[in-house]
């Protein structure tokens, strides 16, 4: 008997602007991942997503592929220029019909949608408004996500408002790697505050709206191990711990900041700064659902060189963007690598325990929270032998990952979906099309044509069977 419930949601995801194109098609506006990929250096090759994969123009072919694999949902991003090219005001009524007809696409093959809000790309008007760090882009995107509810949501009942906070705002504001490549701690931490603003602001909004359904927020899961069992490295990883999870989940499943990282944080840069109303509004609009974005674990040591905060680390992470050390301080620890571990091409640690473990630390600090894994997956340069792309390395690997969730069904967690990234080979952020995620392969020689991988006809079987046969 599978451990997966009948009603298990078995998926995969993409995101907007890695998949779409059409990046000033219809009517819409520029984002900032639209003015940043265009600048010399910043992408593999100079590569842009103004084309990415045509999603945008072939989203009916890649939803009768999702079909055909058997999904049962469909994890997106909408583009919010998309819908509305300055941030706010005037909408773009063809935006609006593409996202329509593409839910349409997907409900016409039996694929519940599930929406991600934001995927990174914020406006560019907004952005030259100030971005994050003004309070008034936190309004615009609660106009913003109105806008969906009102247009989607008789259809749509899976909503999550923002996708990996620590990676668009850790690499936004401190190593300045993303748009809008700043390099300031303090400015992260107010621009962080703003984004669990309106998330709040549009949990509220979602709860008036008359939609069944639920709302959650998504965020990087990556457990935390000590090198040794020194007391300093223990000590180093509690405080990992308390940055990469606790300051990053306590707002959206608990309503509040960790008080002593928060106390922390204000005594050294004086932020994040509270309007009047912001406590209470995070406390009382607090998450249906967490989706959690699992790629590996992280072996944390005390820093015998500390510092305010290190943005200089070169590791990647999640779905194929540099990471850095993200957020707040980082002077008592340092990630390094493991010794024993088994790594992919681009330095992750290939860990499934650590999913287990992850999702198990999540309940026991926030109890039966619903849990979706929403990312989940093996960037790697796929091998092509005889025609046929044979990725059997993504097969061991999701192989591994799902009977990890099981084990922690098994345990108590309430998991009720998994979204594999990705389901098409995509525009990996930074890594441009180098590094490969999908189910289907995109070849970029012959007209972006579509090929089923080996590991399409395998999670095909994996769906068919509950997760029985992996």
């Amino acid at each position: 008997m599978s451990a997966f419930p009948q009603d298990f949601l078995w998926g995969a995801a993409t995101a907007a602007y890695q998949v779409e194109g059409g990046f000033d098609a219809d009517g819409k506006g520029p984002s900032i991942w639209d003015e940043f990929a265009h600048r010399p250096g910043t992408t593999y090759q100079g590569t842009n997503g103004d084309v990415a994969v045509d999603h945008y123009h072939r989203f009916r072919e890649d939803v009768a592929l999702m079909g055909e694999l058997g999904m049962k949902s469909y994890r997106f991003s909408l583009s919010w220029p998309r819908l509305l090219p300055e941030g706010r005001g005037e909408v773009n009524e063809a935006g609006v019909a593409f996202y329509s007809d593409l839910i349409d696409e997907l409900l016409k093959h039996q694929i519940e949608p599930m929406i991600t809000l934001y995927h990174w790309d914020l406006p560019l008007a907004l952005q030259q408004e100030g971005g994050w760090e003004v309070r008034s882009t936190a309004d615009a995107f609660v106009e913003y996500a109105r806008l969906c509810y009102q247009r989607f949501g008789d259809r749509v009942k899976l909503w999550s408002t923002f996708n990996e906070t620590v990676v668009f705002i850790g690499h936004g504001y401190i190593t300045g790697a993303h748009p809008p490549a700043v390099q300031d701690p303090a400015r992260a931490l107010q621009a962080c505050h703003h984004v669990f603003v309106a998330h709040a602001a549009s949990v509220a909004a979602f709860r008036t709206s008359g939609i069944d359904g639920q709302i959650g927020f998504v965020n990087v899961l990556q457990p935390h191990t000590p090198r040794s069992d020194a007391p300093e490295d223990i000590a180093a990883c509690q405080f990992a711990d308390g940055i990469y999870t606790h300051w990053l989940y306590d707002p959206v499943l608990k309503g509040e900041y960790p008080a002593e990282l928060l106390a922390q944080a204000q005594a050294l840069w004086g932020v994040p700064r509270f309007a009047p109303g912001d406590a209470d509004l995070l406390r009382n609009n607090r998450c249906d659902f967490i989706g959690l974005n699992f790629y590996k674990r992280e072996t944390v040591a005390a820093n015998d060189q500390p510092t305010s905060f290190n943005a200089n680390h070169s590791g990647q992470r999640g779905s194929g963007h540099q990471q850095g050390k993200e957020f707040g301080v980082q002077g008592l620890f340092k990630f390094v690598r493991n010794p024993q571990g088994v790594y992919t091409d681009w330095d992750w640690e290939i860990y499934p325990q650590g999913l287990t473990d992850g999702i198990m630390m999540i309940k026991a600090r926030y109890g039966d929270v619903p849990i979706y894994i929403t990312e989940n997956g093996l960037g790697a340069k796929d091998p092509i032998i005889d025609g046929e792309v044979r990725d059997d390395d993504r097969i061991d690997y999701l192989r591994q990952h799902i009977a990890a969730i099981a084990e922690a069904i098994e345990q108590g967690a309430d998991v009720r979906g998994y979204y594999p990234w990705s389901f098409i080979d995509l525009l990996s952020w930074l890594n441009g099309f180098q590094k490969q995620y999908g189910f289907v392969y995109v070849d970029h020689q012959r007209g972006l044509a579509r090929q089923r991988k080996k590991s399409f006809a395998w999670y095909q079987q994996v769906i068919a069977s509950n997760g029985e046969q992996r």
